[in-house]
C-alpha cells in the first residue's frame, strides 16, 4: 500500500528522527512510504490564534499536496485532528471532506491495519503513555474520563500492549494535559507548567522509566519542565521521552538484529551449500 508521510513542523524542524523511526516502521510492515517534499503546516497555529484566512491558506495548501494520495498517516494526534476535523468546516466541498477523512494518526493507522498482531519486537521497560488530548477527545482515540461508558479503544495503547516486555503502568489521572496547548503555555505559563509538573510526578510515582506519547509537543513540554526542574535544584524527573514511533523502531530493531545473527549462524545471508 502507498502512503503519504506528513511530518509535523516540531518534528521537521526540532527532532526529525521522529520521521525517520516512521518511516522504518512502516516499511517494516510492508508499505510503500512518500513524503511529498512540498508539504507545510497542517494550519493549526494559526487556527488557535484567530489567523483563520492564514489557516485557510494552509488548509487549501495541503490538500493540493496530498490529493493524489489515498492514505496519509501523519505522527501528531493533534495534526491528524487538525486536518480531519478542522479543514472541512473551513474549505467546503466534498473535495476537502475526501482528502481529510484519509488522514490518520500514526497509532491509528497502523492498528487498523492490523499491526498490533503482528510481531512488535522486544522493549523490557516500564512506560507510561501520555494521552493526546486532540486525539483522545477530537479524534475520539481512547476514552477520556468524562466519557467512561463509551469504552472506545486506544490505538497507542493496542500497539504497545503487544511489544514483549513493554509493561504499561497504570496513571492515577491518564487522560490529563500536559499544559502546553500551543499558545496556552505562554499565554498562561504559570499554569501550563503546573499542569506538566503534575503529569511528571503522576508518571514518577507510577515508576515509568519511558515516557510515550503519540505527540512529540507534549514529550516537549515535560522534558523542558523536567529539566527546569532538576536545574532549578528540586527534586528531578528523569525519564527517557520517546515518541511512540521512536519507541516502535527501537523494539523492531531488535527482530532484525536477531534474525542477522541467526543467519549468520546458519552461514551467513545465502545459507551454506
Amino acid at each position: 500500500m502507498r502512503v503519504a508521510l506528513f511530518v509535523p513542523c516540531y518534528i521537521d524542524q526540532l527532532r526529525p528522527g521522529v520521521g525517520l523511526a516512521a518511516l522504518d516502521v512502516l516499511e517494516a510492515f510492508g508499505f510503500d512510504v512518500v513524503f511529498p517534499e512540498a508539504q507545510t503546516c497542517c494550519g493549526q497555529p494559526f487556527l488557535t490564534a484567530g489567523e483563520s484566512r492564514s489557516a485557510k491558506s494552509l488548509f487549501h495548501h495541503y490538500l493540493d499536496v496530498f490529493e493524489d494520495f489515498d492514505q496519509i498517516v501523519t505522527l501528531s494526534g493533534s495534526c491528524a485532528a487538525t486536518v480531519r476535523c478542522q479543514l472541512p468546516n473551513h474549505v467546503p466541498g466534498s473535495r476537502a471532506k475526501a482528502i481529510a477523512s484519509h488522514t490518520f494518526e500514526f497509532c491509528e493507522f497502523l492498528v487498523a491495519h492490523d499491526v498490533a498482531s503482528r510481531n512488535l519486537g522486544h522493549f523490557p521497560h516500564r512506560v507510561g503513555l501520555h494521552a493526546s488530548c486532540h486525539a483522545l477527545r477530537e479524534l475520539g482515540l481512547g476514552t477520556p474520563s468524562e466519557l467512561r461508558h463509551l469504552g472506545r479503544p486506544d490505538p497507542a495503547r493496542s500497539l504497545l500492549s503487544s511489544i514483549q516486555g513493554l509493561q504499561l503502568v497504570d496513571l492515577t489521572r491518564s487522560d490529563e494535559c500536559c499544559g502546553f496547548g500551543g499558545v496556552f503555555s505562554v499565554e498562561e505559563e504559570a499554569v501550563s507548567c503546573r499542569m506538566g509538573l503534575d503529569r511528571l510526578a503522576d508518571h514518577q510515582l507510577a515508576g515509568s522509566e519511558v515516557i510515550t506519547s503519540t505527540d512529540i509537543s507534549c514529550l516537549f513540554q515535560l522534558q523542558g519542565l523536567g529539566a527546569k526542574s532538576q536545574a532549578s535544584g528540586a527534586p528531578g524527573f528523569e525519564f527517557r521521552m520517546l515518541h511512540v514511533a521512536e519507541l516502535l523502531a527501537e523494539s523492531l530493531a531488535g527482530i532484525t538484529s536477531q534474525s542477522t545473527a541467526t543467519q549468520q549462524e546458519n552461514g551467513g545471508l545465502h545459507g551454506t551449500s
